[in-house]
């Protein structure tokens, strides 16, 4: 008798300990509190313009300029130079002077100006 009940003590346990572990496991963990909202007014007073960029001439740009954008080195500031004038930009994906990915990367810091007709 004393075993049977034993038996159904750890049973009845076992059973108790397996369901709470079922509940805290539907259980979700307590969401992240959102950030507090910040007002309209104070972004836009600490909100510092954006300093324009200065962009860099294919026609007329020194090696040194060249080189200063990333991803232009010695080789590629010299083939850009090599292969002046550019009508635009493009032009050093289409002639193939720079990879169309190094392009891609570059082609927001570069502008291809034209002289103006001389008549």
């Amino acid at each position: 008798m004393k075993k049977t009940l034993s038996r159904v003590l750890v049973v009845a346990v076992a059973l108790i300990f397996v369901s709470t572990m079922g509940f805290a496991a539907d259980t979700k963990a307590p969401a992240k509190p959102a950030p507090p909202a910040k007002p309209a007014v104070e972004k836009q007073a600490t909100a510092k313009p954006e300093a324009k960029k200065e962009l860099v001439d294919l026609n007329t740009a020194t090696i040194d300029q060249l080189k200063s954008i990333p991803g232009i080195g010695d080789t590629y500031a010299q083939k850009i130079i090599d292969g002046r004038p550019y009508a635009k930009k493009d032009q050093l994906k289409s002639k193939k002077i720079l990879p169309a990915a190094i392009y891609d990367k570059i082609k927001d810091a570069i502008i291809a100006k034209q002289e103006p007709k001389k008549k």
